[in-house]
């Protein structure tokens, strides 16, 4: 336990929940020193008398017969039909499962014939079996990333074997999905090891757990009652676990609302028992007041990332499918909050069906059961859309079908069959900061948001005024991605940095100072951004704003930023102004998608190629401003980055300065007109 940490937080935090904190913080530790939940909730006795059962096998039956959100009954020929290609995919992964092969955090690796459930097996480390309470998992001592063997211990990659057997009946998946299980049992002793370290992984496997028990609760395989009394007692201890170490802070983020979904499928799993009830309600409690705290009021998660903002939409969704299933309340408040959010996922999914690269994203999910590719959010327009009985949503439903086939069923999908896709007008999320332009093939994201987590960073990166651009049809400008977390913290703090993102730097500074090279997940607030234009017409959608970043500077600017998308022919204009005193070295870099080449440069006008099409840079500005090639990094997945091209303007000079650009499929100058573009602002 980082004691010294955790006093520095409470600095901070408000005298109520410094005090539930260290309450906790005091019931953990003496719990994980004594092994109490284990002893008082590890035993048959225990089970039953939390669940309200008479045996085992009654309340294995009773847990398999009751409701669970999903069909009743699913085919292969079914799934195929209203998501061509699905079976196929689930077959490959379920393959890879069986022979322990997995690609995660972007790496794949075989896992070998028996899994060590404590090693990252790209480093090679592995994490020794102490007390988790003990063990630093953040504290960068070890050269390892821990979310690895973590993300091996959410059993999401076996889910494939659950949905396949579903279709088959095949034992053999079956089987393996025990024999994983009762690994990991014999691997981490309760409270021992690093996978007992977040609560937030153990309520995500439990979540996991309760899919695969309703997967194979009948099959052979699993019918042995030595495996059905361990399976359902450690259901039970991991749920108690979850709720005696909630991640409760003054500002809570994804990790409580996935302790609080843990808890809500655990207990709802039990199907009865007063102790289950407990934390099935007390959950729910967590989410219903979380929801309008972490969620603002246009729809968009406050912590300042697309990723984690599909991850949250799922923690917040699939625990009201749980209760929907069973018959349980969902206020129409709640669902109209999950409405909006999913508003905002149709408004950032571009033409490619992909979502921007803002903020940090790791990639994680809560239950996936689609073949979608990882940036592909879609899925959840329809599954609100249905859910919520949105029309507005289930219209605008695209992409792959079948994360709705497994969680509504086929009915479900016939609904959104003739969905016409996103919509393709303009849409300000301004409680937020989000503004997207779009028309038919184009797509611009622009970030005019805070720091996230309230300013205070969170998974916020140094992006504001910087963009994403699609145009007709093809992707040409993205942000840098997030790469990694505690493995390389220099790397963490490089793809969030402001040179990592399309918005200028001044004088080599961040326009967010960091905090220190432990502070990975915080930044100064020194950017606040300001928007002083918004306007949507029938041709031209205009956005005008300005932040103060560098208003600390001894001679202090201001940045300001006009951007503007010509829908007609499907051309970008950016204005860029640095107003203030002084002189000052000002960089404005534009980080190009991977895949486009630059093919020409000539004095104010560089020549781009991208899927065997033509595009165009235009510029303009005072004189001082020089123009170079440069290579940058892209992390499109956690793990994983490429090389990819970057223009780079930069002068030395006193302000006022002045840089405007135009970015366009190749027209000839009489198709438009080039110098009122430049001199947009």
């Amino acid at each position: 336990m980082n004691v010294f940490g955790l006093l520095r937080r409470a600095r901070n935090m408000p005298i109520d929940v410094v005090a539930r904190r260290a309450w906790r913080e005091a019931g953990a530790e003496l719990d994980a020193t004594f092994r109490t939940t284990l002893r008082t909730h590890g035993t048959t006795a225990a089970l039953l008398r939390a669940s309200g059962a008479t045996s085992v096998s009654a309340l294995w039956e009773r847990c398999g017969r009751a409701p669970y959100p999903g069909p009743g009954s699913v085919a292969a020929d079914e799934l195929d039909a209203v998501c061509p290609g699905s079976v196929e995919r689930l077959r490959a992964s379920a393959e890879r499962a069986l022979a322990h092969e997995v690609e995660l955090l972007g790496a794949r690796v075989s896992l070998g014939a028996e899994v060590d459930w404590h090693r990252d097996y790209v480093s090679g480390f592995r994490w020794p079996p102490l007390s988790y309470r003990r063990l630093d998992v953040h504290g960068f001592a070890a050269p390892s990333d821990v979310k690895f063997p973590w993300e091996v211990s959410r059993f999401q990659w076996v889910l494939p074997l659950a949905q396949v057997y579903r279709l088959t009946g095949d034992e053999r998946l079956a089987q393996e999905a025990r024999r994983l299980i009762e690994s990991w049992l014999d691997a981490n002793p309760y409270a021992t090891g690093v996978n007992w370290a977040c609560a937030m992984d153990v309520a995500i496997r439990l979540a996991v757990w309760t899919w695969l028990f309703r997967a194979f609760w009948q099959s052979k395989a699993w019918a042995d009652a030595a495996f059905q009394e361990r399976f359902l007692t450690s259901v039970c201890v991991q749920a108690r676990f979850v709720e005696r170490n909630l991640e409760e802070s003054d500002l809570n983020s994804n990790h409580y609302l996935a302790d609080a979904a843990g808890l809500v499928f655990a207990g709802t799993f039990f199907a009865g028992g007063a102790t289950p009830r407990r934390w099935s309600e007390r959950g729910w409690r967590i989410l219903m007041k979380e929801a309008p705290l972490q969620i603002l009021p246009d729809g968009v998660d406050y912590e300042g990332s697309v990723s984690y903002h599909r991850l949250v939409l799922e923690l917040l969704l699939f625990p009201a499918l749980y209760r929907k299933a069973v018959g349980l309340d969902v206020p129409r408040s709640y669902w109209d909050r999950l409405v909006r959010m999913a508003e905002f996922v149709a408004a950032y999914s571009d033409p490619l069906g992909e979502c921007p690269l803002v903020g940090d994203a790791d990639d994680g999910r809560f239950l996936p059961l689609g073949t979608q590719t990882i940036r592909d959010h879609r899925y959840l327009i329809g599954l609100v859309g249905v859910a919520a009985d949105d029309r507005s949503l289930r219209v605008a439903s695209s992409g792959r079908v079948d994360e709705v086939y497994w969680w509504l069923g086929e009915s479900a999908c016939a609904v959104l069959r003739d969905g016409e896709g996103p919509p393709t007008s303009a849409a300000a999320f301004r409680d937020s900061g989000f503004y997207v332009m779009r028309h038919s093939r184009s797509h611009v994201f622009i970030d005019c948001g805070p720091v996230g987590l309230a300013g205070r960073g969170g998974h916020g990166h140094n992006d504001c005024l910087s963009f994403e651009a699609t145009l007709d049809g093809v992707r040409l400008v993205t942000d840098s991605g997030t790469f990694t977390y505690t493995r390389a913290p220099s790397e963490r703090d490089r793809f969030r940095s402001t040179e990592a993102h399309n918005t200028p730097r001044v004088d080599h500074r961040e326009l967010n100072r960091f905090l220190g090279t432990r502070m990975l997940w915080a930044l100064r607030y020194d950017a606040r951004p300001e928007v002083l234009e918004w306007r949507c017409g029938p041709d031209q959608t205009r956005l005008r704003a300005r932040h103060s970043g560098y208003q600390r500077l001894p001679e202090p600017v201001m940045v300001t930023r006009t951007v503007a998308l010509d829908q007609r022919f499907a051309a970008l204009a950016v204005r860029d102004e640095i107003s203030g005193s002084g002189r000052h070295h000002v960089e404005v870099p534009l980080h190009l998608a991977p895949g486009v080449e630059v093919v020409g440069v000539e004095p104010g006008r560089i020549r781009l190629a991208a899927e065997k099409r033509s595009f165009v840079i235009l510029w303009s500005g005072d004189r001082v401003w020089q123009c170079a090639l440069a290579s940058s990094f892209v992390s499109a997945s956690y793990g994983v980055r490429e090389i990819r091209r970057c223009v780079r303007w930069s002068a030395v000079s006193a302000v006022p300065l002045n840089l405007s650009y135009v970015m366009a499929p190749e027209l000839s100058e009489a198709e438009c007109d080039w110098q009122s573009w430049l001199e947009v602002g």
